[in-house]
């Protein structure tokens, strides 16, 4: 059986942390990352990956940018990416930018789990 695996790229690390804890809840190992630098090294280093949770705002990188980067990688091509953003109002430009699912910043701990199985199972998620 292999192992459900998580990546969080946000910078904020309150955030990522309060993320992987629900992860983990669900028995999902999770890695954080929070300066997007060397994206295509850390995730060769964690295949293969599960699902990718993608922050939309960084100092200085876009979501969006980052999105665009994460599909060209071979590791990722059937991974849904998941925006996870307290940017609720772009989830439309969210959907038009190729992400899987959008899950709105704070998430609904109640209704993670089985936000996360759909996800999972490969059915978009547009929660705000």
């Amino acid at each position: 059986m292999s192992t459900t695996r998580a990546l969080i790229i946000d910078d904020n690390s309150m955030n990522g942390d309060v993320l992987a804890t629900l992860l983990a809840n669900e028995g999902i190992e999770s890695t954080t990352v929070v300066l997007p630098k060397n994206l295509a090294q850390i995730i060769g280093q964690l295949s293969p990956l599960s699902v990718v949770f993608l922050d939309l705002e960084f100092p200085s990188h876009s979501g969006f940018d980052l999105l665009k980067e994460l599909k060209e990688m071979p590791e990722l091509h059937d991974v849904p990416i998941v925006a996870y953003s307290v940017h609720t109002s772009e989830i439309d430009t969210v959907r038009k930018a190729g992400f899987h699912s959008f899950l709105g910043k704070p998430v609904t701990a109640s209704r993670f789990a089985q936000n996360l199985r759909r996800i999972l199972d490969g059915e978009p998620i547009w929660e705000a």
